[in-house]
């Protein structure tokens, strides 16, 4: 993997709200503007879905990493990159979304909005495709943040598409569910996806083969249909209903929808139509907390190609190629707490445990309030207890290892780790795990509702308790997730183990994870 580290002498700035947090090369006013946009787009979609989030804790806010070029964020992408024009990636240790630069340069003597501003004033086909994707990334996170029940697959992506479609107006008013412009040329030539394609996405995979395809397009048609056309009002949430109670999408759209040959007719006639519908909120409604930007320090700034590497996640040998530049701009800059909490971070990566907490106890001397720096230490602290032999060592290893958590937790009651890892200090230790302890971590997922291997934790902690229903509860969501991956696939193993199961009786959950790591171990095996 190529790492470069970025000059110096870059204009690096944070801008920091309610519910975001956004590094950009770019200035503080096309920052700010863009943070407030962020914001605008994050009410509407609350006025819009009658869903109310609250505000989050620091650490739990959205983190927005504007990475320069297309090809510099594909490069932080990795394999398989080639039509990546953002992504998002959901965690309980801080969700990131990663976009190109979106072009934020003030422009006409006089106004106080941005070129940014007046593209979002157009169309959503005006909007830059980067800030579109910002836009797109963000409806997942708010749709996962404010719902326990995954979306099949095309109701996730059209929803985000629908949303994404977005018009800031000078007024403060946002229009939501603008015609999706971007997507007309999708919908007329790319090779077609038929109804039933959008609704069982089994059948979309078997046919899909290598072609560029319809299906965000028709999947964004569907949603706007279904949620404008006065015939079919309620069948949209009918229908999601009806699946996140673990019914088969295909089942669910023919007993909600009817006739699907209606309905393809139907779409095609709506795809061709030159006036649509979209929804008007007015700025009256749409208020706003507190934007602040600030220029980040000469080290942090040239830690940021570092950062943002380490926050998309790396290997251990990835890490150990980024390592040489990690630490040399650590000590071009040995008093700079973000550039040592960075540093830090690539030596837990990397495994080296007690460069990492080195790293991390001077970031904190140098500024308490550096948090990261105590997640990596924590982290490197609890990898050296798993080392100590003796079940009364480790045990007093672990309660030592939550130091840096405990402080951390002082600074933030409601960071995600420190109640994660209270949790993790008993169950790794053995023994008897308090009361408190389970609620500490329920109280995580409840935070991060987002982060499927936490629900999965908490899912073998209830099992293990003797609480299957809510056992199922967490995992048919994780089950359900067409984008779960390895989560989904082992959530579905434990909902399957879990038939078996006698009803409110313990049951262990952790012996079906191990048996699927294993086979996946095996299977990488014979393919090398």
């Amino acid at each position: 993997m190529c790492v470069t580290t970025t000059p110096a002498f870059a204009a690096w700035h944070k801008a920091e709200t309610d519910r975001f947090v956004i590094y950009s090369d770019s200035s503080p006013e096309d920052l700010r503007s863009f943070a407030e946009v962020l914001e605008r787009y994050h009410v509407s979609m609350e006025l819009e879905t009658g869903r109310s989030l609250p505000v989050p804790s620091p650490s739990n806010r959205l983190t927005v990493y504007m990475v320069g070029s297309l090809d510099d964020l594909r490069e932080i992408y990795g394999p398989g990159n080639s039509f990546v024009g953002g992504f998002y990636i959901p965690r309980a240790n801080g969700s990131v979304t990663f976009v190109p630069n979106i072009n934020l340069r003030n422009s006409g003597r006089g106004r106080t909005g941005s070129r940014l501003r007046r593209r979002a004033d157009t169309e959503g086909a005006g909007l830059d495709p980067a800030m579109k994707t910002v836009l797109h990334e963000y409806a997942h996170h708010f749709l996962i943040s404010s719902s326990r029940s995954a979306m099949p697959r095309w109701l996730s992506e059209g929803s985000a598409e629908y949303f994404s479609s977005a018009r800031f107006n000078p007024d403060g008013s946002v229009d939501i569910g603008l015609p999706n412009n971007a997507r007309a040329y999708e919908i007329s030539q790319a090779a077609p996806v038929s109804l039933r394609e959008l609704l069982d996405y089994d059948l979309y995979k078997q046919n899909r083969g290598n072609r560029y395809d319809a299906f965000y397009g028709r999947a964004w048609l569907l949603y706007h249909y279904l949620r404008f056309n006065p015939d079919r009002q309620g069948q949209l949430v009918n229908y999601w209903q009806k699946v996140a109670t673990g019914m088969d999408s295909l089942e669910a759209g023919e007993m909600v929808f009817g006739d699907l040959d209606v309905l393809e007719r139907e779409l095609r006639s709506y795809g061709r139509e030159r006036n649509m519908k979209g929804m008007r909120w007015p700025g009256s409604e749409i208020q706003i907390g507190a934007i602040s930007t600030a220029a980040l320090s000469e080290g942090h700034a040239a830690m940021m190609d570092i950062q943002m590497q380490s926050k998309r996640g790396v290997s251990r040998e990835q890490a150990l190629e980024m390592l040489p530049s990690a630490r040399s701009i650590a000590q071009r800059y040995p008093e700079d707490a973000a550039a040592l909490a960075a540093l830090a971070e690539v030596e837990y990566d990397a495994g080296n445990d007690a460069a990492a907490i080195a790293a991390a106890d001077r970031a904190i001397a140098i500024d308490p309030n550096i948090k990261n720096a105590y997640v990596q230490s924590g982290y490197a602290q609890f990898r050296q207890a798993a080392k100590v032999e003796g079940r009364a060592e480790r045990k007093e290893a672990y309660q030592a290892a939550m130091r840096p958590f405990e402080a951390l937790n002082a600074l933030e009651p409601d960071h995600t780790q420190p109640l994660i890892y209270y949790y993790r200090s008993f169950a790794l230790s053995g023994g008897t795990i308090p009361e408190d302890a389970k609620f500490a971590l329920e109280r995580a997922t409840q935070l991060a509702p987002f982060d499927q291997r936490l629900a999965i934790q908490v899912a073998i902690m209830h099992a293990r308790d003797g609480n299957t229903d809510i056992t199922e509860l967490l995992l048919a969501p994780v089950a359900a997730d067409p984008h779960g991956g390895r989560q989904a696939d082992i959530a579905k193993l434990m909902l399957a183990a879990l038939e078996d199961a006698e009803p409110n009786s313990p049951f262990d959950l952790i012996a079906v994870r191990r048996a699927y790591n294993a086979a996946r171990a095996a299977e990488r095996n014979e393919s090398e």
